[in-house]
């Protein structure tokens, strides 16, 4: 069997990486890919860009591929599924309409709103003048969103009116997210820790996959800008067995039946961005893909064969599958680019990662890499995700530290807390026994 993973980031690696794992799978390619999936045994990358529909049916044509998995959400959003769909091509992912939960935020509102799905209060505005005029009214602490995609940089958690209005002039004058910043959402700032659920459908069942949390912006201690994600672990204590029913009861049931009532249908894996309150989990975004850092951690604690989910999803019989988790930990820190999410270079050689992955419980995913001669450099943002796996969280956030102690290039970030939330709630849990 053959497969192609469309895609470049660890997100797209991760994926590769655990399909591997299967051996009725003779090669895995993936488009454009990156350095760490053309090291996999099966693993072979292909210069396509993601966007290259036509390229990407004659690969899928020619090499009789019989399963494409599409990582990113801009192929999703512009419509790749239903353009191999049309071809009798079997793809993994939802459709360009269904993809619109994540591609328009004010779509996303409507729909939560139109099937009780719970979310922050928000206005949508297409002129700074409005959006300038609500935010006076209302004051801060505010989120103001950008509507379209913007890389998992389009959102500004702002404390004072000054941040406001900057992230404001910067989505719609400035237009740093070009046009997906043209209209911008100003939604209530939710209080409470946050948690990221992805969830496997077929359009009629949802089976939930392990929860996790990510780590948005890009110092310690969630200060500085928002970025892609610094790290993420799984599972996070603050989920449990009672929560997890009620995410699904409240938010992943009525969002797959209602997109099956809009006539949309949704298959693939739907993620929940969710903000868990004192009045419960409320849904701070929907994503129409794998979370990146978050599936860095959720799949190699996944005990099932990741293709077989996959073609059940595509086949509408997920319903006869059962997911099953490894016990224990995983943690991914993600290594950038000095300066990001702004400006940052690019072409640094990069060195250690051997050294790393010589723990049998570390993988080096490759987010932001190429390979310049026999060298291999940074070329984008994030970089690497360095990820270990273990027994208990707080040894496996500790592997994952010394891990990343033994990879080195110029300018190198990455936040030094991530898990810190839920050693603290580990700790505290502790005290209450």
């Amino acid at each position: 069997m053959k497969v192609l993973v469309v895609g470049s980031g660890g997100r797209e690696h991760a994926i590769a990486w655990k399909l591997a794992l299967n051996d009725t799978i003779e090669k895995i390619f993936c488009a454009p890919g990156n350095p760490g999936i053309d090291l996999l045994d099966k693993g072979q990358c292909v210069d396509i860009g993601v966007n290259e529909f036509e390229k990407l049916l004659e690969f899928v044509r020619n090499e009789h591929i019989d399963l494409t998995i599409v990582g990113p959400e801009d192929p999703l959003a512009r419509g790749i599924v239903d353009f191999l769909e049309r071809e009798n091509h079997l793809v993994f992912g939802p459709s360009g309409a269904a993809a619109q939960l994540e591609a328009s935020k004010q779509y996303a509102k409507a729909f939560m709103n139109k099937y009780n799905i719970p979310t922050a209060k928000h206005a949508v505005f297409d002129t700074v003048e409005a959006a300038m005029s609500y935010l006076k009214k209302n004051g801060v602490p505010i989120v103001v969103k950008a509507d379209g995609l913007a890389a998992g940089k389009g959102v500004t958690v702002a404390r004072t009116m000054e941040e406001a209005q900057e992230a404001i002039q910067n989505a719609m004058v400035r237009k740093i997210f070009g046009e997906a910043g043209s209209r911008v959402v100003l939604e209530e700032c939710l209080m409470g820790e946050e948690a990221s659920i992805l969830a496997l459908t077929d359009g009629k069942t949802v089976k939930t996959l392990i929860a996790s949390q990510d780590h948005k912006p890009a110092f310690d201690d969630d200060k500085g800008p928002n970025t892609g994600g610094m790290g993420a672990y799984a599972p996070p204590p603050l989920i449990n067995d009672t929560l997890l029913a009620e995410i699904d009861e409240k938010v992943l049931q009525p969002c797959i039946k209602g997109m099956a009532e809009e006539g949309t249908p949704y298959k693939g894996v739907l993620y929940a961005g969710l903000m868990i309150t004192r009045d419960g989990p409320k849904v701070i975004e929907f994503n129409c893909r794998f979370g990146d850092p978050e599936t860095q951690v959720v799949l190699p604690l996944l005990q099932n064969d990741l293709l077989s989910l996959f073609v059940a999803c595509c086949n509408g019989t997920l319903e006869q599958e059962e997911i099953a988790y490894k016990p224990g930990a995983c943690v991914t820190i993600v290594m950038t680019s000095g300066g990001y999410p702004g400006n940052y270079s690019k072409g640094i050689p990069i060195s250690g990662i051997d050294d790393a992955q010589e723990d049998e419980r570390v993988m080096v995913f490759h987010a932001g890499t190429e390979k310049a001669g026999n060298e291999l450099v940074t070329a984008g943002g994030r970089v690497l995700n360095v990820t270990a796996w273990g027994d208990a969280l707080p040894d496996t956030i500790v592997n994952a530290y010394e891990a990343v102690a033994k990879i080195h290039f110029d300018g190198v970030h990455y936040r030094t807390d991530i898990g810190k939330k839920a050693m603290l709630r580990l700790a505290h849990q502790v005290q209450k026994q």
